[in-house]
């Protein structure tokens, strides 16, 4: 997925770099964004020691709500389990709409809510709170897919599972975003 991205690429939420071995010299210049300062430190290590075959390469701190880039100036934005954890969802969509030109692509991987009447979705509703404080806060009852709508994205998602999670996080949507004309 994060191969797909093309031209000026944000990842949102980039931790220490897992996805860095995947871009492509397709991505000219690659913005990596973490609010957590120590990963943020991590991430700069990993990107000094493993540079990615992407074109330059920056780290920003920052969160996914408040986003210090001008408007509509990224062709790719990548999203790989971060949109359970940012704190105001709407808010980060609406930022990633933002600064996202009006041909970009939003490239996510997304845990997401297992269905209303589901027996894993009861739990997650359940759980959802000491879940978060185990896993970083993640939000494992978010219906994402919804919020993207909603937040004005027309998508093209499949739904699937992350077979070696557990189980309140294996359903995920995994596709694209665009802005809605």
């Amino acid at each position: 997925m994060v191969s797909g991205a093309r031209g000026r690429t944000l990842e949102i939420g980039a931790g220490t770099g897992l996805n860095l071995p995947h871009y492509t010299d397709a991505v000219s210049e690659l913005v990596l964004t973490e609010p957590d300062p120590h990963m943020a430190r991590r991430l700069r290590e990993h990107v000094a020691a493993e540079p990615p075959a992407a074109g330059t390469t920056e780290v920003i701190e920052a969160g996914a709500e408040s986003l210090p880039f001008e408007d509509a100036s990224f062709d790719s934005i990548v999203s790989t389990l971060v949109l359970c954890t940012v704190p105001d969802q709407p808010a980060a969509l609406a930022e990633l709409a933002r600064v996202m030109r009006p041909d970009g692509r939003l490239l996510l991987v997304e845990h997401v809510h297992a269905g209303e009447g589901t027996g894993v979705g009861r739990w997650q509703d359940r759980l959802e709170r000491p879940w978060g404080w185990i896993a970083g806060g993640c939000h494992p009852n978010r219906h994402t897919g919804e919020a993207l709508a909603e937040a004005g994205f027309s998508t093209q998602l499949e739904e699937g599972e992350f077979e070696k999670a557990p189980p309140l996080a294996r359903p995920l949507i995994q596709g694209s975003a665009r802005r809605s004309a």
